[in-house]
């Protein structure tokens, strides 16, 4: 309710004025939503993630591992809210919700006998103060890249508001203090020094010998080698550095072990839509370049269609062509569809991609369901549908915050249930 309040605001005064006003607006309610709940983080152990990818994917491995170790979670990510064993969908479209949504989790999780809260944080959610009177047990940075450019101003910008996570670590607010940082990104050192008490840094070098393969990940930490059905370097990375964070915070090398080995699915993130098709069918969140280039390394040499668009708004509008270059690298088919338009033409949203297609002629299908369906119709024994840009998303987002209710996953099941009819 407040957010829609605030977008309608937003309207009616003039920009400079609402930046001016912004920060106290922010910090004000962050104060309140603690307030009025009892600083609930004060009583519960809180890790956060930060990053520009895998944040989703290490909270839900995180929050695995606590659970094989037998406590108590409170879970907070883009995909669900999680208390003790009760777990709802994310249809908030956005990672942290209002602060008052945030603080009364918490304390529901204190009056249910939780004991830790995994929390993941999101440039945005620092940006507007909503990390403020969270304290702050540990912080796992997992890499960043540029995104979200056009709302913070800078890439420096970006970097500095995830940075700000590290306050309470710094501060010393809580009896421990412990960041963990994957060092093979450029930003990871600078995190490291961001003041908090224990640093961790974690690396590739830790993962041992370690396989990446068609049916997941197997690699050796504290000399126990952990199989993973989860597919990717990219999830080797993040399973490394929930583990580092475990093992800081007293988990043992069984528990961690048994939590990874378990967790078979991660919701829209390489998730498999499994019917009676001889091809595979994933819908993943990727939404930047980078990611989309792990995504589609990690189903090697088989024929790849791929469909694929982009966020409106006003949102990185530089990457549109170089999320286009990928696909021409890597895909064999390209569809082109609509996403997030917002405020945008969603025509004109994917004009700006075509510069980055060199190789291929794309198929170009704006209503998203219809793409879906084209994809599966051409896929082959052996071939990997990937459809990416909304993962678990729940809406299709269009112009004056009007949203259309929908489900990459449950399209993609339809198509393919129609198709298996034929």
């Amino acid at each position: 309710m407040l957010d829609n309040l605030l977008y309608q605001i937003k309207r009616f005064i003039p920009k400079s004025l609402f930046n001016k006003l912004a920060p106290f607006y922010h910090y004000s309610l962050a104060f309140l939503g603690a307030l009025l709940y009892f600083f609930p983080s004060r009583k519960l152990t809180v890790i956060a993630v930060t990053g520009t990818k895998g944040k989703s994917s290490t909270t839900e491995m995180l929050n695995a591992i606590f659970e094989a170790a037998g406590h108590k979670t409170v879970l907070l990510n883009t995909i669900r809210f999680k208390i003790g064993e009760d777990s709802q969908p994310n249809k908030k479209k956005m990672t942290v919700p209002g602060r008052f949504f945030l603080q009364k989790m918490l304390r529901s999780g204190v009056n249910q006998g939780c004991d830790i809260a995994i929390i993941e944080f999101s440039s945005e959610a620092a940006k507007q103060y909503r990390h403020k009177f969270i304290n702050l047990d540990g912080l796992i940075f997992t890499n960043l890249k540029p995104e979200h450019i056009e709302s913070h101003g800078s890439f420096e910008n970006y970097r500095e508001a995830k940075l700000s996570l590290a306050e309470s670590l710094r501060s010393r607010t809580k009896k421990r203090s412990i960041i963990v940082a994957n060092i093979d990104d450029p930003e990871g050192r600078r995190f490291l020094d961001s003041g908090a008490l224990v640093r961790l840094p974690f690396s590739l070098r830790d993962a041992g010998l370690h396989k990446i393969e068609a049916d997941g990940v197997e690699f050796t930490f504290r000399n126990t080698k952990i199989k993973s059905p989860l597919r990717g370097g990219f999830n080797l990375m993040n399973m490394l550095g929930a583990a580092v964070c475990a093992d800081a915070f007293g988990v043992s090398v069984s528990a961690i072990k048994e939590g990874l080995e378990k967790l078979s699915i991660i919701k829209g993130r390489v998730e498999f839509v499994k019917l009676e098709q001889n091809f595979d069918v994933i819908i993943d969140y990727a939404h930047t370049a980078d990611s989309l280039s792990e995504l589609y390394k990690a189903f090697g040499s088989q024929r790849k269609i791929c469909v694929l668009g982009n966020t409106g708004g006003g949102r990185d509008k530089w990457k549109r062509p170089e999320m286009a270059k990928v696909a021409d690298m890597y895909c064999d088919v390209v569809i082109l569809t609509n996403e997030d338009p917002y405020n945008e033409n969603p025509d004109e949203i994917v004009k700006e991609m075509l510069p980055g297609l060199k190789k291929h002629k794309p198929v170009v299908i704006m209503n998203r369901r219809e793409a879906i369906a084209e994809a599966i119709s051409r896929a082959k024994g052996g071939d990997a549908v990937l459809i990416t840009g909304k993962g678990t998303d729940p809406y299709i987002m269009l112009a004056d915050n009007q949203k259309l209710p929908w489900s990459d996953y449950d399209v993609a099941k339809e198509e393919l249930e129609k198709l298996l009819r034929k």
